[in-house]
């Protein structure tokens, strides 16, 4: 499960630096995005300090991505997050293929949202369900399961053709 942290104050730093804009002068925190403001929002996607701050982390005990908090840009944050919640599908599958079980039912429901300050919408979270069905043959209810449906199922497959 991985879902947005909000309260760090260490902005993301891009690696093509900061370029102002022309139109308001204004930093330009999220190159690529729009720079105009919509109305009843405080800045543009560009000029976003929410959506440049905003980080992810995973909750889970499993060994999977984001378990340390990193920023993820609200453009990709549908394919990232998605990614990261089929890491979670995948150990299921393999936890019940280790232990003799089956995966009955794996879901993945992902969160979405949209930023106050800018109004842009981003995947803000994900969770998986999974559930596993494993088999105990030392069970003694397990065995006389089994002898019951063994004795029903004798003789009711038989061609009596002659």
């Amino acid at each position: 499960m991985v879902n947005a942290v909000a309260g760090f104050s260490t902005p993301y730093a891009y690696s093509t630096g900061i370029m102002p804009t022309s139109a308001s002068n204004a930093v330009v925190k999220n190159p690529g995005a729009p720079t105009e403001v919509t109305p009843g929002r405080k800045s543009s996607p560009a000029e976003c300090e929410t959506c440049n701050n905003r980080k992810y982390q995973d909750g889970s005990d499993e060994m999977v991505s984001f378990k340390s908090a990193a920023h993820i840009s609200p453009e990709a944050s549908a394919t990232k997050v998605r990614a990261h919640e089929q890491e979670h599908v995948s150990n299921a599958y393999k936890k019940a293929a280790q232990n003799n079980g089956k995966v009955l039912a794996a879901t993945v429901t992902l969160k979405t949202a949209i930023c106050p300050e800018c109004g842009r919408s981003y995947v803000a979270g994900g969770t998986t369900a999974t559930r596993i069905q494993y088999s105990n043959e030392e069970n003694p209810y397990q065995k006389n399961r089994k002898q019951a449906d063994a004795a029903s199922l004798i003789g009711m497959n038989m061609d009596l053709a002659i």
